[in-house]
């Protein structure tokens, strides 16, 4: 474990300005992104499935997931943190035996879910997860899919969201995610009560950023969505290079070869 990175990523949830936090999915984006000045880099689920030929949701096998950790962190000199779904399990001793392997490769943070399952379930991986941890400092972000999964509507869901990160908090998380929550109003109401940072995921048509951090969001990631704009970009032009012969905009915003391969000489 990294301790100054988790300090520096902990701390980062406390400033006055939004933590902007982007989403790779191999060392290649993370890498990329840490050039154009991100602070901190996360994972997405979805796109680091997507990246070693596996669905998003769970299918993952370990062994790939630890590898790709591995590789991140290999070229990272900013604060990581990992998105592991529901931690791959329903066991909550095999989660909290995946999160401190995980923490051992060095990372700041972790992502967990409730997707469809009872709260006690969330709770009872954290309490377990901070057990087993024994200690060691690594920021766990429990995320609620009350809205993603429909759990409710309306005002519901939003007291649905609020009281679910309230135990969590109680179980040891560090901040409280809800993908899916997009009104202003909602944000202000949760951000007060909930009683640590508040992480949105940005989609399109929601409020500006800035607004969403005046009513008390602090953290903003952006999930699968830069990998789904790249590869919706190179299939565009592979397709305009198979269908039309046309090569130009392949290399006219391209990066120099030299400067991406000095990105991971070390």
């Amino acid at each position: 474990m990294n301790h100054s990175h988790f300090s520096a990523f902990r701390e980062l949830h406390f400033t006055p300005y939004p933590f902007l936090l982007p989403n790779a999915w191999d060392a290649a984006s993370a890498v990329l992104f840490q050039q154009a000045g991100a602070t901190a880099i996360a994972t997405s689920s979805a796109a680091l499935a997507w990246s070693l030929g596996y669905a998003d949701g769970g299918a993952l096998p370990r062994a790939e997931l630890m590898a790709a950790v591995k590789r991140i962190l290999r070229v990272l000199q900013v604060p990581l943190t990992i998105d592991l779904e529901d931690g791959y399990s329903d066991n909550p001793n095999e989660v909290a035996a995946l999160v401190v392997d995980i923490m051992q490769c060095g990372v700041a943070g972790i992502n967990l879910e409730d997707g469809v399952n009872t709260p006690a379930m969330l709770v009872d991986k954290i309490v377990a997860t901070r057990s087993a941890l024994a200690g060691t400092p690594l920021f766990i972000n429990a995320r609620t899919d009350v809205y993603l999964s429909q759990l409710a509507q309306g005002d519901a869901a939003r007291d649905l969201s609020c009281e679910r990160l309230r135990q969590y908090l109680r179980a040891g998380a560090d901040a409280g995610f809800i993908p899916g929550m997009t009104g202003l109003a909602d944000v202000a109401l949760v951000a007060a009560e909930i009683g640590m940072p508040l992480n949105l995921m940005v989609l399109s048509g929601m409020p500006a950023i800035s607004e969403l951090a005046a009513a008390g969001a602090k953290r903003f990631t952006v999930g699968p969505a830069i990998f789904q704009a790249s590869y919706a970009h190179a299939q565009l032009l592979t397709k305009k290079f198979l269908h039309e012969q046309a090569t130009e905009a392949l290399f006219s915003d391209a990066l120099p070869y030299e400067w991406m391969n000095a990105r991971f000489l070390k």
